[in-house]
């Protein structure tokens, strides 16, 4: 249902003098959805998710976001308002401690003594924070740090949670506690849009949108995607025995791939549909033990957003 969309964006393109950092892209998010961005450093990623929290303008373009348009000084400030931003850079003051922290960030998002006490108990019992408030925050373990700092995005009561990259740097015991709060918070009717470079952490989203230079070039839920960049089969090739760079070098630029790339010491291959490629398949059982295989999001990931945009 349209009442059910957050995020709506439509025709969005941001400009840097000449560079085109977002590229007329349109989708939206629906209320309660955790809402996948993977895109290569420099895809446009971080440009788009500023304009959805008020804090860029765009060249052109729609954006709603919790029922504001953003078209003037008053909405970017309503717009704050609405959502939470944690940033791929950690945010928070290493030489104050966490109480100081979010009295800090509570006294810039305006929010009354009383409010904020009942949100800091509140939070710091959602993320299970059992240190003393007094810790300073250069103390605290990189994981404990990151649900902090996702504590401070949620002292206002945001209806949507932005999360660039949240759990870059820290331990993987660590980003699957944090995912367990991204759940919670999307069951609890947040919505969560999160950009992360690791794929494990693509696989929980409900939906994925993939950018390239500025465009989204794919968007559908991880397993479509899966289906849609792989509607042939895949295989993984093992070397029988040690080969040649050269070797690799040749297989890459061989016509009969539709996809080749490197996974550890392994190679996960599509073949073109002709007659030639199923030879040359045959072929290759010379040098490499040849399975089947489900496609990962990593290679869906590899085979969308790499290579020259058309």
């Amino acid at each position: 249902m349209i009442n059910d969309l957050v995020v709506k964006v439509a025709n969005l393109t941001v400009k840097f003098n000449s560079f085109y950092a977002v590229d007329d892209i349109t989708f939206s998010v629906k209320r309660g959805e955790i809402f996948g961005f993977l895109g290569a450093n420099g895809a446009g990623k971080t440009t788009t998710i500023r304009v959805l929290c008020g804090l860029l303008y765009p060249n052109s373009g729609s954006v709603n976001v919790a029922g504001i348009d953003f078209k003037s000084e008053s909405d970017e400030r309503a717009i704050k308002q609405k959502v939470g931003y944690m940033s791929q850079r950690f945010t928070l003051y290493d030489d104050l401690t966490v109480a100081e922290n979010l009295t800090f960030i509570a006294s810039l998002r305006g929010i009354d003594e009383k409010t904020y006490l009942k949100r800091q108990s509140e939070i710091l019992d959602f993320i299970s924070f059992a240190r003393p408030l007094n810790s300073l925050v250069e103390d605290l373990p990189g994981g404990i740090r990151q649900q902090v700092s996702l504590a401070a995005s949620l002292l206002h009561d945001p209806e949507i949670i932005f999360l660039d990259e949240p759990t870059a740097g820290v331990t993987p015991a660590m980003r699957s506690r944090f995912w367990e709060l991204i759940k919670k918070l999307a069951r609890g009717g947040k919505t969560i849009f999160v950009t992360t470079h690791y794929m494990d952490e693509a696989e929980q989203c409900e939906r994925i949108a993939l950018m390239r230079a500025g465009k989204i070039v794919a968007l559908d839920t991880p397993s479509n995607l899966k289906k849609i960049a792989f509607p042939q089969k895949l295989y993984e090739c093992e070397p029988k025995s040690e080969i040649s760079y050269s070797y690799i070098k040749e297989l890459k630029s061989r016509q009969e791939f539709e996809y080749f790339e490197p996974f550890g010491l392994r190679f996960h291959a599509a073949f073109q549909k002709t007659p030639a490629a199923e030879d040359f398949k045959g072929s290759l059982g010379a040098n490499f033990k040849i399975a089947e295989i489900t496609p990962t999001l990593e290679d869906v990931f590899i085979k969308v957003t790499e290579g020259t945009p058309s």
